[in-house]
């Protein structure tokens, strides 16, 4: 198995003030429940060199730990359609734009906390301060995915949500004893990049992780690449951004 850059996406970045090279690896499509140490020990585990540090989608992790919420159980209120008609659409999708997606912020985060959250967007939107909702309704909700659009990704996040995956921090430790390199959960789209956890003999801090990254090399649409494998690279001078 070779590695496949993405389209769009270029495999050196300069970053921390060094050269990394981020390589994304292609995956089956990782089904609710399924066990993840097959998956990193097949698709992983043979690209793997001293120095490396495996990131990993943070949407496997909570599919592997059945964190989703299905479209038929989520009943959008009166505050959830009215909240998701303010919702300005972003590259990235419709996002909390689709009143389902609202309403399952509005269960997990609670009705205060999500107006609040709204207020602040709209005091700030004027001042180009983009993400102020997600800031304020907090790292869990901000990782909530699925419930997109159909047609885009893949069909099955059509129906369901889901939620940020269970102790971030302990899977990385528990990846990174299995496969014997660093590991972290990154939650990153076109737009912006939070690391959710990390291993603990992770050598770069949260926001050089995030940096390193910071133009999501796995990609935004149905690449299937949920695995980054960051490698240090000073001799790479190529295709830089």
């Amino acid at each position: 198995m070779e590695y496949q850059v993405n389209p769009g996406k270029k495999p050196a970045i300069a970053a921390c003030g060094r050269i990394f090279l981020r390589l994304p690896l292609r995956t089956h499509f990782i089904k609710i429940g399924e066990a993840l140490p097959p998956a990193l020990d097949q698709y992983a585990r043979p690209h793997l060199q001293p120095g490396d540090v495996l990131c990993v989608c943070e949407k496997i992790v909570a599919l592997s730990q059945k964190r989703v919420v299905y479209r038929k159980d989520i009943r959008p209120g009166f505050w959830a359609r009215l909240l998701s008609r303010c919702v300005r659409q972003t590259a990235a999708g419709v996002g909390a734009g689709e009143p389902h997606k609202m309403q399952l912020f509005i269960m997990e985060c609670g009705l205060w906390r999500v107006l609040l959250a709204a207020f602040c967007s709209a005091l700030t939107r004027p001042f180009g301060v983009k993400g102020v909702f997600y800031q304020v309704c907090g790292r869990d909700a901000a990782a909530i995915d699925g419930l997109a659009d159909r047609g885009v990704s893949f069909a099955e996040y059509y129906d369901y949500g889901i939620l940020a995956p269970d102790q971030p921090s302990q899977v990385c430790r528990q990846m990174a004893e299995q496969l014997g390199v660093p590991c972290a959960i990154v939650d990153a789209c076109d737009l912006g990049v939070e690391i959710l956890g990390t291993s603990p003999d992770m050598p770069y801090g949260a926001d050089q992780l995030a940096e390193i990254l910071r133009d999501n090399p796995a990609g935004q649409s149905d690449f299937q690449t949920p695995l980054v494998v960051v490698r240090p690279a000073e001799g790479h001078t190529a295709d830089l951004n």
